[in-house]
This record gives C-alpha cells, structure tokens and sequence, in this order.
C-alpha cells in the first residue's frame, strides 16, 4: 500500500468494506486449527493449536483501540503519505506501524494489517505454540514444522502457481504482499505481488507497500528489489508482474 492506499485501506480493515479472502484458499492448512474472527471490518483467518476466538478478539480490540484513540488525537497519523513521529506513550501497535513507516518511506498506515496481524500473533501465541494470523493477504507466522504459503497475483499467469516454503523455527516471521492490480485500494505501482519476508510483520506490510510502488512495469523489477533489500530488517523479496519474476533473499518458492 502507498501512504494513500494505506488510508483507504485502514478504512476498509477497521471501519467498513470487504473484499473476497480468495488469497485464503492458497494457506496450507495442515495440522491445525483453522478459525474465522471478524469485529467490525478486521477480518482474520487464525490457525493456531486450538479455537481461540476469544482471545483473537481481545486482542483485535485493543489494537484497533490504540489506533483509533491515536487518530483522534492525531489525524495526520491516518492521512500522512510520508513517515510521521508519534508520542512516545502511543501504544504498541502505534508506535510499530511509524517506525516501519519510517525504514520504508511510507505513512504509518501502510503498516496497519501487519502490525494487527503481528499483536494478535503475540498475544494468542500465549496459548498456543504456533499460530499463524492473516489479515488481508498479510501474514503472520510462527510454525514449529515447515509451512506452505500459496502466492496470489490476480491475473498473472503465475498467481496460485507458485509458493513460499516457509522453515520451522522459533522465532516470528511476517510475510506481506501488496498488489497494484488485485483489490480496490489506491495503488502507485504495476505489481501483481509484491510479498516482503521480515521478523516484523509491521515492517513486512509497508515495505511490501512501498517496493509495490517502485514497479511501473518489467522494467522495475531489479530496481523494486535493490529498493527492497537496502532497507534494514527485509529478509526476502518475491516480485511478480505479468509472467516475470524476481526473487532475492532467504526465500524459498515451490510449485503449487
């Protein structure tokens, strides 16, 4: 999402419009347990180790509480297109969406499906050893055994087709992807996907936002990825556009 995108995406994700989980179709679903929590708009797709809706819900309650109390105070925070400082008692998920703003270039709000991906990860990961939370094609990730993520990239000849395997490990994994041609939020770039793997989901999601914008055709693709891969924290980079691709980083793809 670009500082623009990201605002009407806030709306779409806290105050009122859906779109089609289609990308949902493509998350392996394993060993465990899949459950649906939506409160408001904030609609997530959960597997942890067993149903737990309600802390999914409290937890998606208080992020969307810090944000929101934020914005009052502070409207710049949802309509800004460039990184904003933020008080230093602004909550978790505030302060985590402007600094992953800040490494990207972006507004805070491009990082707001990440960063309420993340929160709800980390609190329903008290009860469960691995969890996995996707929250509009942003994805958070913690799996003791390897994990298969479908890719989708609308009317690309490769969307569905291809995967990110994901390892098992201990720590926390964001994998986020921003599209200038699938969803109906305003978008400065071409891509059909553009997924960025980080420890932090928040910084996943904005700079999946801001290397999306960088790509007005084939031709952008190696420089979307230099983008991509100076900022600190970025793990990996998948980039579709048509039936190109470009892959950097501690990624692995698999055929769907």
């Amino acid at each position: 999402m670009s500082s623009s995108e990201s605002h009407l995406s806030y709306h779409a994700d806290l105050k009122g419009r859906y779109e089609p989980r289609t990308y949902r179709d493509l998350l392996s679903r394993d060993d465990l347990v899949l459950f649906t929590v939506a409160v408001g708009e904030t609609d997530l797709a959960i597997r942890a180790e067993r149903e737990l809706s309600h802390q999914a819900v409290l937890a998606i309650r208080d992020a969307r509480r810090q944000i929101e109390r934020y914005i009052l105070r502070h409207p710049e925070f949802e309509t800004s297109l460039e990184p904003v400082e933020v008080d230093e008692d602004a909550g978790t998920v505030v302060l985590q969406m402007a600094e992953a703003g800040e490494k990207a270039g972006t507004g805070p709000m491009a990082a707001v499906a990440g960063a309420i991906a993340e929160h709800v990860g980390e609190r329903l990961l008290e009860s469960s050893k691995e969890v996995i939370v996707e929250n509009g094609g942003d994805i958070f990730v913690r799996s003791l055994k390897e994990r298969v993520i479908g890719i989708y990239a609308g009317t690309s000849p490769l969307s569905g087709k291809i995967a990110l395997k994901i390892s098992p490990s201990s720590s926390s994994l964001g994998v986020c992807t921003s599209s200038g041609t699938v969803g109906h939020s305003t978008s400065f770039g071409k891509a059909d996907a553009a997924v960025v793997i980080s420890r932090s989901t928040p910084l996943a999601d904005a700079v999946a936002t801001a290397t999306c914008n960088n790509v007005k055709g084939t031709k952008d693709i190696g420089k979307a990825i230099d983008f991509a891969m100076r900022i600190e924290g970025v793990l990996g980079v998948v980039l579709i556009i048509g039936n190109r691709l470009g892959v950097w980083g501690e990624v692995e793809l698999t055929r769907l």
